[in-house]
């Protein structure tokens, strides 16, 4: 076309629609693509003090320059002002259909009205949108999410140290020596409050926004340590599931003299200081004639401390035997391991 800007002619119509809402054109929507180039033309022509510098129109106007020797195009054939003309008059007929006022009986026009009278603006639009050419795009767009999703947590599982904790936490367990330390501290959490009673201490009130209770607080009486009350169960039956096991395991170890290939070569890596099934028969036989029979040793040990004891302990010295069984047992097949 003669009349029109030839950089504007070789622009698509969406691209010319959307150059027109970029420079603030009104009213081109319902214009042909040739009638819109000479808008255009036109707008910018008479506007070129403003948009002369933006990059985004610097093609237009080296093309204009090329053609007119300057940014504002002076003359323009008869054919193109009578275009121009019938140009201007739909624009005017379109401000006019749009502004119209609507009558009374006439609902406020919608949202979806506006994009009708607009289907430039809207085309536009809806070409900014980024959408999935097919199924298989949208699935792989899936899967990279879920791999970087999974990526992310495992790094985070692997910087805040949980694995190593826990390997070390089972390394440390996985011995007969802490199997030997989990059962006694089982026997002296309910050996403990007969030894070592409670006492109210104070009360936490009631928080009525969290609709809570009063909570009675209570702590162990510290005052029973200077009395015999404490110390003669206590020491009963620290030396009972303790030392007295503790000292037949060392001067009974069998681990001292196990061999390897030639008799007589001791192996080091499997010796303990204390042997662990020793151990726990020695803490059977005692325990067994202490608090099963009640023997007192000619005195020496108080019945009263016996029988409290027994009381306390879970399931009274049967319960005692059961966990010197359960490390006996370990105790052979962590030997049987070994070798």
């Amino acid at each position: 076309m003669s009349g029109a800007n030839s950089w504007l002619q070789r622009q698509r119509k969406s691209d010319l629609a959307e150059l027109a809402q970029y420079t603030g054109l009104r009213n081109y929507e319902s214009l042909k693509k040739s009638e819109l180039e000479l808008a255009l033309d036109e707008y910018l022509a008479e506007n070129s003090s403003t948009f002369s510098s933006d990059p985004k129109l610097a093609n237009y106007f080296s093309s204009r320059a090329r053609t007119t020797g300057s940014p504002v195009k002076r003359d323009a054939p008869e054919g193109a002002v009578e275009r121009l003309k019938v140009a201007k008059r739909r624009v005017t007929k379109a401000a006019e259909e749009i502004l119209a006022p609507e009558s009374d009986d006439e609902e406020p026009t919608s949202t979806a009205t506006s994009l009708a009278r607009t289907p430039g603006r809207a085309l536009s639009l809806a070409s900014r949108i980024p959408l999935p050419a097919t199924p298989a795009d949208v699935a792989e767009a899936v899967d990279r999410s879920t791999v970087a999703v999974r990526t992310h947590v495992v790094s985070l599982y692997k910087e805040s140290g949980i694995a190593e904790a826990t390997q070390a936490t089972r390394e440390s367990l996985s011995t007969v020596a802490s199997v030997l330390f989990a059962i006694s501290a089982f026997e002296l959490y309910f050996l403990r409050p007969e030894i070592l009673a409670d006492r109210y201490a104070f009360t936490v009130p009631a928080i009525t926004f969290l609709g809570t209770r009063d909570f009675p607080v209570f702590v162990p009486d510290m005052f029973l340590l200077l009395t015999s009350s404490f110390w003669s169960p206590a020491l009963l039956w620290g030396f009972t599931s303790a030392v007295l096991p503790s000292i037949a395991g060392y001067f009974f170890n069998l681990t001292i003299n196990s061999s390897h290939g030639r008799p007589g070569r001791r192996s080091h890596a499997s010796e303990s200081v204390v042997d662990p099934l020793t151990f726990s028969i020695a803490k059977a036989l005692i325990s067994y004639v202490v608090y099963g029979q009640g023997i007192t040793f000619g005195g020496w040990i108080d019945e009263t401390s016996i029988a409290r004891i027994n009381t306390a302990i879970y399931g009274g010295y049967r319960g005692i035997l059961t966990g010197t069984a359960i490390t006996g047992v370990l105790s052979i097949y962590d030997a049987v391991l070994k070798k």
